[in-house]
């Protein structure tokens, strides 16, 4: 004897919704019901529990009824202030979209968490530093691993200690609780100082120099290493230009690179590139397929001779193609630290 058939009559409009969610997960597609309130999901999760079948012609008459609203709808917004912001991503400036996270947080109407995960490594661990352990166990308990990790590694130690054994104490903490401590973190990263310039000086400045002409960027370092040596030499470690590239790039990654910049550019920086700056069109060549390397080298005495300016403006295009693929993650430098350590050469050597 089969199950009997749950009538059109009968169905509410969250049974209506969770026919549409089984028939989205029997066609195999993915949904994310854990963007839903909890209360919602609850609910969902009970009206599925207690369905039994449905017959086609119902599950086509809630199907089309569900499309007829969806055309039906002009706009729809997030509905939250986390889901609004996130449509405006971009859009607003930082210190507006801190501003609004924080007053919807205060106001009830926003998670504190969500916003105090998207702290900076350091002011979390100042925040650990000022707060109580116990206070501090509970935000380390709520932060994702990785952050927490980074968080982790600023601390002294014997702070770290103390904040991971309160940690083990926290388990029982209630929702509301739970809140309330957000809520404070919160007034608690607003009563931190703030520098009225973000950013360190160092990669200001290095940002400056690397897109400044190789004389102006040596004489300014020049000048810096007789003013502050130590500033200086931070400096040095933001700057990546033309005679980097030997250093800072694997040769593996050489055919990726010449494939961002054009062709007309390569060669001319190829090309034009001054006699100390040679190393780098050898290593650039020495890098690629010895058939294009080739090709490479014939359009180089094709082009003639390139001006100085051409030059400079050709290989910082190419220094600018880097930059922007490490932006993207599409490529990694090396570190200033493996060179300081002596791996240079073991990482940036050409494999045979």
């Amino acid at each position: 004897m089969g199950v009997p058939a749950i009538g059109t009559a009968g169905l509410s409009p969250r049974q209506k919704a969770a026919v549409i969610v089984r028939l989205v997960l029997a066609e195999g597609e993915d949904i994310d019901l854990a963007r839903l309130p909890q209360d919602l999901q609850t609910v969902l999760a009970q009206e599925m529990a207690l369905m039994g079948v449905i017959d086609k012609q119902t599950r086509d008459a809630i199907v089309a009824e569900f499309c007829d609203h969806l055309e039906s709808v002009g706009l729809s917004f997030p509905g939250d202030i986390d889901g609004t912001l996130a449509l405006l991503d971009g859009h607003l400036s930082p210190d507006t979209t801190d501003r609004l996270r924080r007053l919807a947080a205060l106001n009830g109407t926003g998670d504190p968490w969500d916003r105090i995960a998207t702290l900076t490594p350091e002011v979390l661990a100042e925040l650990a530093r000022t707060e109580a352990p116990e206070i501090a166990a509970v935000m380390f308990s709520k932060l994702p691993v990785p952050r927490a990790a980074e968080v982790f590694a600023l601390l002294d130690p014997a702070l770290a200690r103390r904040i991971a054994y309160t940690m083990s104490l926290t388990g029982g903490i209630r929702a509301d609780a739970l809140q309330r401590i957000g809520r404070a973190l919160i007034q608690a990263v607003d009563a931190l100082p703030r520098p009225a310039i973000e950013g360190k000086a160092d990669e200001k400045v290095g940002a400056i120099l690397n897109f400044s002409p190789s004389r102006m960027r040596d004489s300014v370092l020049a000048g810096l290493e007789d003013d502050d040596a130590a500033f200086a030499g931070e400096v040095r470690k933001t700057i990546f230009t033309w005679s980097h590239i030997p250093r800072r790039i694997d040769p593996r990654d050489i055919p990726r690179v010449t494939r961002e910049v054009d062709n007309a550019v390569l060669i001319k920086a190829l090309a034009g590139a001054p006699e100390d700056a040679r190393a780098t069109v050898d290593f650039l060549l020495g890098g690629l397929p010895s058939r294009l390397a080739e090709s490479l080298r014939d359009e180089m005495e094709t082009v003639g001779k390139v001006s100085a300016q051409d030059a400079e403006e050709a290989m910082d295009q190419v220094v600018l193609a880097i930059r922007q693929m490490e932006a993207s993650g599409d490529l990694f430098l090396i570190s200033q630290e493996e060179q300081d350590d002596g791996q240079e050469t073991e990482t940036t050597e050409p494999s045979a």
